[in-house]
């Protein structure tokens, strides 16, 4: 259902408030780019120091901005189960097309926790699901044989996985060759799709949106030299996206092309100077300034 280059959008921000026109550029920029698909309310997206309401609006807002041209998959997860069903019905009321369910963070589930938790948020709402898997963030994994289980029922259609470990990925797509299985690491989209990933949900497509889509759909045909030839133009900079907490380098990045501010939320801080300096000669070597 999903392929290619999905981007974990940032959310603007001016004065302490959702920047709401720099959002809609954001969202322009992406689309014209040839971006595929936009997760809004992501971790890139700054969800955990949002607001419910704020959630809901900004998921809102983009779907109305979009206006069907390409998918919109909302960040709806909590570990909470009630907050994530709450915010899950407001995105599908809102018109989503699907959402992003991160596994539940700090009250670190066991594995049949997690599985019922992901299979009554699917029962309960009609919504395609797209699971989150990142453990550097949540401190708990949701195994290959959980994810394998996930993918039988019918409206949980995917898995993002930012484990870092491709042999995860390896299991679950031996075993359920027809589910989606899309890299959260920019880097390792390349090898994942190789392995038979469909694409990415990327931190670095919000600044280079054109060279990622081109990646994907390079992959997607089948042409890894082409696909190679781009991974390894950018694989600096995608690296250098992750210098310090993620949204803080893109943050700066979207800031110094001129695009948003370099707002960010406690406890997370604008980017330090020793690696904004890196960051920006990393940008100007693949020429983004």
């Amino acid at each position: 259902m999903f392929h290619g280059s999905i981007v974990a959008l940032v959310t603007p921000f001016k004065n302490g408030d959702i920047d709401k026109k720099k959002l809609e550029e954001l969202v322009e920029f992406q689309i014209t780019k040839g971006t595929h698909a936009i997760v809004p309310c992501g971790t890139t997206g700054e969800s955990a120091t949002m607001s419910h309401e704020e959630d809901k609006f900004v998921a809102k807002l983009v779907v109305e901005i979009v206006n069907k041209r390409v998918p919109v998959i909302a960040g709806t997860g909590s570990n909470n189960f009630n907050e994530a069903l709450c915010l899950t019905e407001a995105a599908h009321k809102n018109g989503a097309d699907a959402v992003l369910v991160v596994t539940p963070y700090y009250n670190k589930p066991t594995q049949e926790g997690l599985y019922q938790h992901y299979k009554k948020l699917a029962e309960s709402v009609n919504i395609p699901i797209v699971m989150y898997n990142v453990p550097g963030r949540t401190s708990v994994n949701m195994l290959p044989e959980t994810i394998i289980r996930l993918a039988q029922i019918p409206n949980i259609v995917a898995v993002k996985d930012a484990t870092g470990n491709v042999e995860n990925a390896m299991k679950v797509l031996r075993s359920s060759p027809n589910f989606t299985v899309l890299s959260g690491d920019d880097a390792l989209t390349l090898p994942m799709m190789a392995l038979g990933a469909k694409g990415v949900i990327s931190v670095a497509a919000n600044v280079i949106p054109a060279q990622m889509a081109d990646l994907t759909e390079l992959m997607l045909k089948g042409d890894i030299e082409g696909a190679r030839k781009i991974h390894y133009k950018y694989m600096d900079l995608m690296n250098a996206l992750f210098y310090e907490t993620n949204p803080i380098p893109v943050k700066a990045a979207l800031h110094m092309m001129g695009m948003i501010s370099d707002e960010i939320r406690l406890p997370l801080l604008p980017m330090s100077e020793e690696p904004k300096i890196r960051l920006k000669a990393e940008m100007k070597e693949v020429s983004l300034l």
